[in-house]
């Protein structure tokens, strides 16, 4: 019963918006959280050092006399 197609029981049908369904999703509780989908969240207090590290390393990189490559402190 497994491998029997389609034809005498439920047809495959694709839905969307271009054949001619309503826009409006089943669920009633999707369209409130659409509509107030956020933004870019706020980087991390970490994520924030280390692009600021990196950043200073780029700055250093760039003076005349900086020495190349290793990361010592």
């Amino acid at each position: 019963m497994a491998n029997r197609t389609l034809g005498t029981r439920q047809k495959l049908v694709f839905r969307g918006p271009e054949k001619g369904v309503a826009k409006t999703p089943r669920n009633p509780f999707v369209v409130p959280a659409l509509q107030r989908k956020a933004g870019p969240h706020e980087q991390t207090p970490g994520g924030k050092r280390q692009a600021e590290k990196r950043a200073l390393a780029r700055q250093l990189q760039k003076l005349p006399g900086a020495r190349s490559g290793g990361s010592g402190s």
